[in-house]
């Protein structure tokens, strides 16, 4: 996966398109991120780089309820990117 804005902003539709809300806040993130799963609100570490912004969104992706068939096409094919990406860090 390359590390560019582009793919951040992928990314980041994906949980758009997805009803979620995503806020780059300060605090004492664990992980780099907090799910408030009621609010569908996705709280990340607003002090993280870009490459940690996006190992953080994609270890995220996965974790959510997230519909592939509410998704638009193009973002699909992004979501089953991240999945697939994942599944390849795992096997290592």
């Amino acid at each position: 996966m390359k590390y560019t804005q582009a793919t951040l902003q992928k990314m980041e539709r994906i949980l758009d398109e997805a009803e979620y809300v995503i806020r780059y806040e300060r605090g004492t993130f664990q992980s780099g991120y907090c799910i408030l799963e009621e609010r569908k609100v996705v709280v990340l570490n607003k002090f993280l780089q870009l490459e940690g912004r996006i190992n953080t969104m994609a270890d995220l992706i996965p974790q959510l309820n997230i519909k592939p068939e509410q998704l638009s096409p193009e973002t699909q094919r992004t979501l089953k990117e991240v999945l697939a990406e994942q599944v390849k860090e795992q096997e290592k």
